[in-house]
Formats: structure tokens, sequence, C-alpha cells
């Protein structure tokens, strides 16, 4: 099947892929704690009766069980050296089932281990481990990818370029949300969406981890913003406990009921998660299949993202910011510390920009005495984890941009592509690959533009190669090359013909740097103010300066007012007074509404530095400050109790209201982690009394620790002793090793629909044996009915909330 035949095939009717596997599997047999892909070899009957029965229903698209494959997962059973012939093995039985006229899907899902810098796997490895599978793939022979149940952005990211580098078949990616609409790493469905298709998904979607119910306003966010058709696999309801067992009881007619207002917000491609059955797939076909097919509208979207953040690009929208401080010419302290290999000024600049009210933040490493390529791909990693604004990558150099646009989790804005010969259609073609936005530059390889006229035929030049290389001219923002108006007295009046030519003409957006405008003239600000508010009220989209210059800020703002643009009014009233002419022109006020709520600036008000280290995850800090006040005399305890503990709260209390999410949980964790290690020697020889022992583990039969990791790491900063088993942990190995520590609560984990029984075992394992800690419980497929159902003593649905948990548990039986 090429990527034409399944469009084609979308365009001409609703699609119906298979339902769930492993739910299915366990009825026949499959026991919990076994490797899937080995026990399924062992017992080709098993899946091939299942699969026959799915085609049989109705189903278009049968996956291959090669779900958890992978060299990494394998190796989990010591069987990645199998890894080939074990692909391409599954590949087979699926295809001696799959009749004429129908496809066979390669399955690949999450490896279970965390990217950098969260973990220690590298982007790059990752990409080379799907590459090994989807290589051993490819020798089989299959009709299409399906990457499903990715709680991760970045993985679905490698999952396709590895696919996309070895093949041009087509891509399905389905992601799973958490209960708030986001990804465990606090990616939203639109924002998938648009990351994913712009990198050449053939179509986007959701599976597992609820419902069709809970899945009906995702998909209507998914439906405003999808160029490619949205696949839905949703679980047959949630999983109830009956007789020991865990069941889903969403009969199929509920199941197709529930479905068809998925169709109805605009979904293509249907099929079942966790629980459904032939007989629900069997349901849908009856229901949906003559239903008339939406149309695919590929509409230009005019966006760049982070992991967490959209930024629309509107040509008649408020004016935007790119934040430019993240470039070290013309700074000597910043180059000395890029020198030293510290970043810790990249990160400041980052949240002080955010905070200044900064819509994009510009990251530019090009100096003299770094390994540039290394420095920006550094500069990314800790930028990504610290704010949420997407980034605009900087650098002239075609290696520097891949490096960078590789790694970046999200859809960025490439500064810039001029018209140079030799570098224009490599940098097109990175745009093209990485689906980024690009700045056009109306240089050539002879210089700068003789005239207006030269610089429109530039401009015309670089966005006839990309339509030509299969981007959109609304990829292009175009950077109306400012000069200085004390050289050439036009400069300015150029620059305004360049605004309104592009705007009007050819319905660009537009971009300039402020500073050139003014060089060698006196009184610099107040040229750079005019010429920006004349800019605006031609169109200027926006500009690449310093949000801290208030002057400017207040000025644009006050331009978008005048020009009545949607909301511009109340932002401007809701900026702060300026009382005094000196404060007018200061640079240091911030420019950003200060309106109402919890954010990470009003958050570190007030705070020690040694709070503020852990509230913004500062690890290259939060030892020297904690050493600043022991060299002062302060008690270790009190550093623990009035600084580490109170920024660790306000983490938490970011995380609950949704201006945080995992990386930045993890961020605080881990400095915090660094504070208490630096202090503990210290503490050796106090006395002190000792919190709770907690025993904590991943029951029998699941291989995945990130939650369990995170719980365990956040409640070691609140002094708790926690012993971590590990994962895949027998019942009776969790309590014997409560009963000999003499812990007061027991934390399991489970992911997997397949292993949450086994947390049963371990409460009834804990009575049996006269136990008395109290047992706590958590994972994906977990809640609080769960909880009540086996009898266990608390629910929570992350780390943040496990903290609280285990303190009132405390409370209440100390």
């Amino acid at each position: 099947m090429t990527r034409n035949d399944f469009r084609q095939l979308l365009e001409k009717r609703t699609v119906f892929i298979d339902g769930a596997t492993g739910t299915e599997l366990q009825k026949r047999g499959m026991p919990a704690g076994v490797c899937p892909e080995k026990w399924i070899l062992d017992n080709p009957w098993a899946i091939q009766e299942i699969q026959k029965a799915y085609y049989e229903a109705g189903s278009d698209i049968v996956l291959a069980p090669t779900f958890t494959a992978s060299p990494i997962k394998l190796a989990e059973y010591g069987l990645e050296d199998d890894m080939v012939e074990m692909n391409r093995g599954l590949i087979r039985l699926t295809r001696q089932v799959a009749p004429e006229g129908k496809f066979v899907a390669a399955d690949i899902s999450m490896t279970g281990k965390q990217l950098y810098p969260l973990g220690d796997l590298m982007f790059e490895d990752l990409v080379d481990c799907y590459k090994a599978q989807v290589e051993a793939i490819l020798l089989e022979g299959v009709d299409l990818f399906v990457v499903e149940t990715m709680m991760s952005l970045q993985e679905c990211r490698a999952a396709v370029l590895a696919i996309k580098e070895l093949c041009d078949l087509p891509i399905i990616v389905s992601l799973t949300y958490n209960p708030d609409g986001k990804t465990l790493y606090g990616t939203s469905p639109d924002t998938a969406t648009i990351v994913l298709q712009s990198m050449g998904v053939d179509c986007v979607g959701m599976n597992c981890s609820t419902g069709p119910d809970a899945m009906l306003e995702l998909v209507q966010q998914m439906a405003k913003v999808a160029t490619v058709p949205i696949i839905v696999k949703p679980n047959a309801g949630l999983p109830e406990l009956e007789n020991g067992k865990t069941v889903y009881k969403m009969t199929p007619e509920e199941f197709t009921d529930a479905s068809e207002k998925l169709y109805e917000a605009g979904a293509s491609l249907f099929g079942g998660c966790c629980g459904s059955t032939p007989d629900h797939i069997r349901a849908l076909v009856s229901r949906l299949k003559d239903k008339p097919v939406h149309e695919i509208i590929d509409r230009p979207l005019r966006v760049v993202t982070s992991e967490r953040k959209n930024t629309w690009i509107d040509l008649d929208g408020p004016f935007m910011v790119i934040g430019e401080r993240i470039n070290p010419t013309g700074k000597k302290k910043f180059q000395e510390t890029l020198k030293n290999g510290s970043l810790s000024m990249v990160v400041d600049f980052a949240r002080e920009q955010e905070e200044r009210g900064a819509n994009i933040l510009d990251v530019n490493m090009g100096m003299n005495g770094i390994d540039e390529k290394q420095m920006m791909i550094d500069s990314i990693y800790e930028v990504t984890s610290a704010v949420d604004l997407p980034l605009c990558l900087d650098t002239s150099h075609v290696d520097v941009m891949e490096a960078a646009l590789r790694i970046y989790p999200g859809r960025a804005l490439i500064n810039s592509i001029s018209a140079e010969e030799e570098k224009m259609i490599p940098m097109l073609k990175l745009a093209k690959k990485y689906g980024a936005m690009f700045i056009t530059l109306p240089l050539s390889g002879a210089g700068l533009p003789k005239d207006i006229e030269e610089k429109k035929q530039h401009i015309n030049t670089v966005l006839t190669n990309a339509v030509e290389l299969g981007l959109k001219k609304e990829d292009a923002v175009v950077d109306v090359l400012v000069q200085t108006v004390g050289a050439e007295g036009t400069a300015g009046l150029q620059c305004f013909e360049t605004i309104e030519y592009c705007k009007y003409e050819l319905g660009l957006p537009t971009v300039c740097g402020l500073s050139n405008i003014s060089f060698g003239m006196p009184n610099r600000q107040f040229v750079n103010t005019t010429y920006l508010t004349i800019a605006v009220s031609k169109g200027l989209t926006m500009a690449i300066a310093n949000p801290n210059q208030e002057m400017l800020m207040y000025c644009a703002a006050a331009a978008d007012t005048l020009m009545n643009k949607a909301g511009a009014l109340e932002k401007y009233s809701s900026l702060p007074v300026v009382e005094t002419k000196a404060a007018a022109t200061s640079t240091g006020a911030s420019a950003q509404a200060s309106g109402g709520g919890l954010s990470v600036a009003n958050a570190c008000e007030g705070v020690s530095p040694i709070a503020e280290c852990v509230i913004k995850g500062k690890k290259d800090q939060i030892v020297s400050e904690i050493q600043k006040v022991l060299d002062e005399g302060m008690d270790p305890q009190v550093i623990i109790e009035e600084h580490l503990i109170k920024g660790i709260n306000v983490v938490g209390e970011l995380y609950d209201k949704k201006k945080y999410f995992l990386p930045q949980l993890i961020a605080g964790a881990n400095a915090m982690e660094l504070g208490m290690k630096h202090i503990e020697p210290l503490l050796a020889s106090a006395d002190g009394e000792s919190k709770a022992t907690i025993v904590i583990a991943t029951v029998e039969g699941d291989i995945h620790d990130i939650g369990k990791n995170l719980v365990a790491l956040m409640l070691k900063n609140y002094g708790y002793n926690v012993i971590d088993l590990g994962k895949d942990v027998p019942a009776e190995t969790i309590i014997d090793k409560a009963v000999e520590v003499n812990a007061d609560i027991i934390g399991l984990s489970a992911l997997m629909t397949t292993t949450m029984m086994r947390m049963d075992d371990v409460v009834k394992l804990a009575k049996e044996k006269g136990c008395h800690a109290q047992i706590i419980i958590g994972g994906a497929c977990i809640n609080e009915s769960f909880k009540d159902e086996i009898n266990a003593d608390g629910y929570s649905a992350d780390a943040a909330e496990a903290v609280k948990l285990v303190q009132n548990l405390m409370t209440k039986f100390a």
C-alpha cells in the first residue's frame, strides 16, 4: 500500500481497524508476566484465531502483534538477540490469515524508558532502537505502520523518523491521553496533531486510556486543526473488577452509539482497544460503513508549537515578540558562562522572557570557542524543560539546524532561509522533513538586495523552491531585512513597503529585527519604538526583540489597541501602570499582564534562593545556594523544612493547577534530590525523628516504572524512607520486604489492565500474613473505584497527589 493508496481509501469510505489483542489473548490462556510476543509465537493458534475473527467482523486493517517487540522491550526478557526473527515471525502469522484486499499493519509502541533529559535514553538511541525493529519488519513486509498507545510526543517523533528514514509506507500515530485531556508530558491532542501531520504522518488520533464517551471533546480539538484523517480506538469503557477478574462491560451497542458521536466529531478510522472484541468491531462496521466520508481539508496552518503550547501566527492578530536574549552576540558574561559549559543564563533568559510576554524564543549559539552544534542541542533540552514557549532555531549552519530540529519536541520556526543557492535547498528540505515553519530572509549569495524589487525577487525565489519541495507558502514568515536609517535614509520606507507587499500581495506574515534600524544613532530607543509602531500600523506581524524593553512592549500594545485588534484593548488595560518617566524608560519592568492566579513568576516572589532553585529546577545552582547558608550557620534541618520542602510544595501546587507538567515536576524533584544529598551527611549524626518507611514496587508482570520512579523520588524528597523494589515484583517479595522493614505504607504501580489484578493479590496476601502497612495504588489504568473494589487504603493519580495521600494517611493513623 502506498501513502496515496491509503489516502484514497479514506477518501472513499470509513475504514476499520481491529480491536483489543491483549485482553483477547488473556481469554485464550496467556498468563500475566510473560513476554507476549514469545507466548504468541509459541501459541500461534491464539493470535490467528483472534485476527481471523477481526477480519471476518469487517476490519480492513489488522495489527501484527509486534507491539512491544523492540530491542529495548525484548531486553526485559533477555530476548533482544531474537528481535529480527521474532518480528518476522509475528508478521508472517498475520499475513497467513489476511484475506485478499485486506491489510496488515506493523504495530509499534513505547519502550518504557524515559527520554533525556527526564531519563537517560538519548533521542538518537531511541531512533536507532525503532529503526532496528522497522528494518526487521520490512524484511517480511507490511502494508503500513501503526505507532500507538504513545504517551510522549517526542517518542512519537522518534518512531516516525525511524520509519520515514527507512521506507515510504503510510504511518498512523495514536496517543493516549489522561483525564485532563493531555498526555503524561502535557501535550494536548491539537498540538500532537499539528506536529505529527507536519512531519508527514498520514493519520493521527488516540487509543486506550478511556472509553469512547471521554474521547469526544478530544476528537473535536483535533478536527479543528487536522489536515489528515483521525483515528479512534477507545477501550470498551473503563475496567471493573468482577469475581477477581478485570472486565469491560460496555456492550457492542453502547460502544457503537458512543463511537458514532466520534464519527460526527470528525473521526474517519475506527477500531477498539482494551476490552473490545470482534463483536464490538462488527457492530461498528454495521453502523458506520455507509456513512458519508469526511472531507480531508488540506488547510494551511500558521502555527508553531512546543511540546506543551501552540502559538498561532495571525496576519491580523496581535503583535508578537520573538525573544532575542538567548544569543551570545555582544554579551560578554553570557559568552563566558557558555565557554565554561554552564547553561544557567540560557534558562534564566528563557524564563525571564516568558514572564515578560514573549510569544516565541529565539535560540542562537553562534560564537567562537564553543561547539555550536552541541551547545544548541544542550540549550534546547534545557529551555524546553524550563518553559512552554515554542522555539525559533537560529543558525546559518545546515548541520547545526538539523541537529536542533531533530531533537526539538514540537513544530519549530527556522531562522532563517535565504536565497543563497548553497544553503537554500538543504534548509528547505530540513523544514519539510521535520515539519517546521521558516523565516525567509531576502538575501542572495551576492549579499543585500540593491532595491525593493530585488528584495521581492529573493522572497519569491525561496517561496517557489519551498512549494516545489512540498512545503506550503503559508509555512513561511518573511524577514523584512531592516537596514540602518543612519546609513540609508530610505531604510524605514523600504521596510514598510516590504511589509505591505508581503501582507496584501503574498498574504504572508512578517518579522523584523529592531536593533539594526537605529545602529549608530543617538537615543536609539526612540528610533526603535517609533519604527515599531509605524511598522505595526503597516501590518508587521512580529519582531525579534527584547521583551524587557518596556517602552517597546507598551507601544506595540498601544498600536494594536488603536488598530482595534482582537483582545488588544483588554491586554493594554491589564498592563501595569507606569507612574513616572523613569519607569517608562526602564528596561527591567514587566510588560506582561499581571492577571490573577498562580504563575511561576508570582510563585517565586518572596521565596529563598534555595526554594527558587527547586521551583525552577536549577540543578546547577542549588548546591552552591545551600552551601552559602550552611557556611552562614543555618541548621540543615531548617534548610530542609523552610526552604527545600517549601520549594517542592510550590512545584506540587503548580503541577496541580496545570501550570507545570511532568518535565517541570521532575526537574524540581531532581534539583531537590541534589540538595538533599548535599545535606544528608550533615544529618547522619543529628537526632531527628525518622519519617515513615514506604515499600514501593511495580506489580508482577508489569515492566513499566516511569510513574513509580517519580513517586519514589518525590517521597524521598519529603524525607520518607523509600525502599524501591523495582518492577515486575511478585506479591510475596513485596509483602516479605514490608514485614521485614516494618513498613508503614506499601505503594503499588501498574500501567496495564492485564496486570492491575496483581494489586489485589498484594492486598490479600498482606492480610494473610498479618502485614499492617497501608496499601496505596496508582497507574494509568487505576482509579478510585478500583481502589475500593480491592480494599486498598488509598489511590493517587500522580506523584504530587501521592505525597499528599501519604501525608494524610500518616496523620490519620498516627
